[in-house]
């Protein structure tokens, strides 16, 4: 895979995106403000921003660009992962624009176009822009239209064949089935050309999940065993001890299957089972994802391996935390689930027979993604039962957050006299492993955007394969009862171990 901090041609140089501008809309909403802002401000100070770059904020807000700024310096102050320093800030807020408009004004975007213009003589943009839709999916359409309206999604605006390059950020969820996520992708691509979309799913940008690939194909240690002959089962977990905040109505339209396991947990799935690619480009990465989400399936029988639960109240780290239904926004009667685990199976010859359990819940007792890959227990054990109680099947679990690392777990002597084998782990964390300071998701992926780099964005042909497993799981749901209640600060409802328990298997606790 190509390292977005690495130059191709000598990977210890950095590399830095040509001249261009990054517009926001919908710069004062959260997203932009905890992780766009400190993300850029963090490029810049690595040195990784181009000396032609302009960040051009769009909102409804009627404020003066000093306004912005002080916005944008705060934000970058609280979120950015690098030190802040005042010099780092001066070059840059000379570079930080703001215009307000609504996404229904004409001559706001006729401005915004405009003002695209002035940015090549004024900044020496070149041309190039990178327009990241920070707003509501309902949004999306108004907006895409606007700019092909204006001409600001071409390529080449005025016919001027050295006007630069345009690209669009669309953030998840791609739709809210199959249906609409077509919906939304022919929209897009009519405005722009596909090359130029770019479907971000944060989690790829976490070093954990790229280092799955290093740990795979950069070893020989594991790839001979990463099959069905070995491998027992993989679990793939994302819990969140949070509840769902100010975000009720997003969340009473979307829920946790469309939130988490349509994109974050089928993608890190479809890296774990994924073949070698036969180069680390954008192509050939993607080609293999769609193989493997081209061989899922959506379970056989839903009633048994798909799993839906909404949290009650409960106790959480040492509080008292009130029930998904009584949140502020959330209707008294909601059927959305806070949390979903299903069982899927990956038809192809590597993968036959394991079963792949994904799960996700908010109200969790504590905060984690991992990747699970348990062995085969060994088919025999020379000792006596007594030595071997305490021992389990051997794991290899890759932490994603908030840990990041891998942890190996095997058998090992217990000191002493007897025989006695338990399980032991060896451990790598990266915060100890490496002095280099890991970037933050969003920066990776703004750079790449900015470099024109797709390996660690979805095309829409996976976005369509995920929807076609999710959908019968919704629909299922959505002709079903209620979800099964569990307390806040459990690990879900009792139906979701009863789902491996059918299978003689346990969640792994993290």
């Amino acid at each position: 895979m190509t390292n977005p901090l690495r130059s191709p041609g000598d990977r210890r140089l950095p590399r830095v995106p040509d001249p261009c501008a990054l517009v926001v809309f919908g710069v004062t909403g959260d997203l932009a403000k905890k992780k766009l802002i400190p993300a850029v401000y963090d490029l810049a100070n690595r040195g990784l921003l181009p000396a032609g770059f302009v960040l051009l904020g769009f909102a409804r807000r009627d404020w003066a660009h000093g306004e912005f700024e002080e916005l944008a310096k705060e934000a970058a102050r609280k979120g950015a992962r690098t030190e802040f320093r005042e010099s780092t800030w001066q070059r840059l807020s000379d570079s930080i624009k703001f215009l307000s408009g609504s996404f229904d004004d004409d001559a706001a975007f006729d401005s915004l176009a405009a003002m695209l213009s002035d940015l090549h003589a004024s900044h020496g943009t070149q041309g190039n822009a990178a327009f990241y839709l920070s707003i509501p999916p309902a949004a999306f359409p108004t907006v895409l239209k606007q700019m092909q309206r204006t001409g600001m999604a071409d390529s080449h605006p005025g016919g001027d064949s050295d006007a630069g390059w345009r690209r669009v950020v669309v953030e998840k969820p791609f739709g809210h089935d199959l249906p609409s996520s077509r919906e939304l992708n022919d929209l897009v691509d009519d405005v722009f050309t596909p090359q130029d979309v770019f479907r971000i799913d944060h989690y790829l940008g976490k070093e954990t999940v790229q280092n799955l690939l290093a740990l795979r194909f950069a070893n020989t240690l594991f790839e001979p065993i990463w099959n069905s002959h070995h491998v027992d089962s993989v679990q793939i977990t994302m819990a969140e001890d949070v509840g769902i905040g100010s975000r009720a109505g997003f969340y009473e339209e979307t829920g946790a299957a469309r939130d988490v396991l349509q994109n974050h947990l089928l993608q890190l799935l479809a890296l774990t089972a994924m073949e070698e690619p036969v180069g680390f480009d954008a192509e050939s990465l993607r080609t293999e994802k769609r193989k493997v989400l081209g061989a899922l399936k959506p379970p056989k029988d839903l009633a048994l391996h798909a799993v839906r639960g909404q949290y009650d109240q409960g106790w959480l780290a040492g509080e008292r935390v009130q029930a998904y239904r009584a949140e502020e926004g959330v209707a008294p009667d909601s059927r959305t689930e806070t949390f979903a685990a299903v069982r899927l199976e990956v038809e192809t010859r590597r993968w036959a027979g394991v079963p792949f359990y994904l799960r996700t819940g908010k109200r969790l007792p504590r905060r984690v993604t991992e990747i699970a890959v348990v062995f085969h227990k060994a088919p025999h054990l020379p000792f006596s039962k007594t030595d071997t109680e305490e021992l389990g099947a051997n794991q290899l679990v890759v932490r994603v957050q908030p840990d990041e690392g891998v942890t190996l777990r095997f058998g090992s002597k217990v000191p002493g006299t007897t025989m006695e084998v338990r399980d032991v782990a060896m451990d790598f964390q990266y915060g100890e492993a490496f002095t280099e300071a890991s970037p933050e998701a969003y920066e990776r992926l703004l750079l790449d955007v900015l470099l024109g780099d797709a390996s660690l964005f979805p095309r829409n042909e996976e976005v369509e394969q995920s929807w076609r497993v999710i959908d019968p799981i919704e629909q299922f749901w959505a002709e079903g009862g209620e979800p099964e209640l569990y307390r806040a600060g459990e690990w879900g409802p009792r139906g979701a171990d009863a789902m491996l328990a059918r299978d003689g298997r346990t969640w792994r606790r993290p």
